[in-house]
């Protein structure tokens, strides 16, 4: 046959030769991309909302969640098992989620740990002070959460960031926002949300029983070595305003409080009820003004003094907790000072 009339055959038998050998290839490359893709059973369900997007994850398949704080923002892994806390309200709520810290700085008084808290807290790392933790002892915990407060530690935040995720709230007195901070770091929503319904409950019930008993105005007083001071603000103020028992007009404000320094200042812890978290356990002379003052004859013309109605309250409860277990126990003391049970 002529050369030339094959050709057009050769050309149509040589182009059937590349595509077989072009189809060859495509299923192969098919084959590798359905071994390496992620499987339908590990993608985001169908039925998910438009907009919302699941939660992130990392290598190990452990959530991870942005946590905003004082102090900005944290990534924290999973449900955090070996927590540090560094203050007291911190390591309270920490108790009431179900978790147990692996260190935590020591007590005020009570040390190393709050009586009301003790037999929770065997086995724990004592870290020293609120104020200053031993940052070594932090380190050789190997914590995977880290929970202070800017107030305390803004200062060594990065060296804490560096051991760990580290979320810090902004003040040590705002029990419910160290709950709220403590549950999500913690994952432990479904914990905080059922505390926090129980205790709307325990509130509720409480005024519906107290009734006018609400009305009789309630100060706050606290003596020290060298004065006395009229609370206006902190933890047990927060939980006396959350019942809704009245204070007086003149004792209430932004700031913390103020002090007394002179006997003739007595007046003006004018009050109904008088609840007196004076610390009784520290030999430093505090309950020494007290004897000189609470025996001065102004002490006796206040409402409170003349209707027996001073009472002496437990001041790691009601002022150095700072959680909701503190809070629980408040409320307990007040349901037997107002004869509610």
């Amino acid at each position: 046959m002529d050369q030339r009339k094959m050709f057009p055959y050769v050309l149509a038998l040589m182009l059937a030769l590349v595509f077989a050998l072009a189809g060859c290839g495509s299923g192969t490359e098919s084959a590798s991309t359905a071994q390496t893709s992620t499987p339908r059973s590990a993608e985001a369900p169908k039925s998910e909302a438009p907009g919302q997007q699941a939660p992130a994850s990392d290598a190990k398949g452990q959530e991870v969640r942005t946590v905003k704080h004082a102090m900005g923002t944290t990534e924290v892994k999973g449900t955090p098992v070996r927590v540090v806390t560094l203050y007291q309200g911190a390591t309270d709520a920490a108790l009431l989620l179900g978790v147990k810290p692996v260190g935590a700085v020591e007590s005020w008084i009570e040390q190393p740990w709050y009586n009301y808290i003790r037999d929770k807290m065997e086995g724990v790392t004592n870290l020293g002070s609120e104020n200053q933790p031993n940052i070594e002892e932090i380190v050789a915990l190997k914590p995977d959460l880290i929970i202070g407060a800017k107030t305390r530690h803004e200062k060594i935040y990065e060296q804490l960031s560096a051991i760990a995720p580290t979320v810090m709230e902004e003040e040590v007195h705002l029990w419910k926002n160290t709950l709220q901070l403590s549950a999500e770091a913690l994952n432990k929503k479904e914990e905080e949300q059922k505390f926090l319904a129980d205790w709307g409950k325990q509130v509720a019930d409480f005024k519906q029983k107290m009734g006018d008993k609400l009305n009789l105005k309630a100060g706050i007083v606290d003596f020290r070595p060298d004065h006395a001071r009229i609370v206006y603000t902190g933890f047990s103020a927060l939980v006396l305003d959350e019942l809704g028992i009245a204070r007086p007009a003149a004792q209430k404000g932004e700031e913390w409080g103020v002090k007394l320094t002179s006997k003739e200042n007595i007046p003006q812890m004018e009050a109904d009820i008088i609840f007196d978290q004076t610390s009784t356990t520290r030999d430093d002379g505090r309950l020494d003004l007290r004897k000189e003052w609470t025996g001065h004859p102004l002490w006796k013309t206040l409402t409170a003094v003349k209707n027996n109605r001073v009472y002496e309250v437990d001041t790691a409860v009601w002022n150095n907790g700072s959680g909701p277990l503190a809070a629980q126990e408040m409320l307990k003391d007040l349901v037997e000072f107002y004869g509610l049970k």
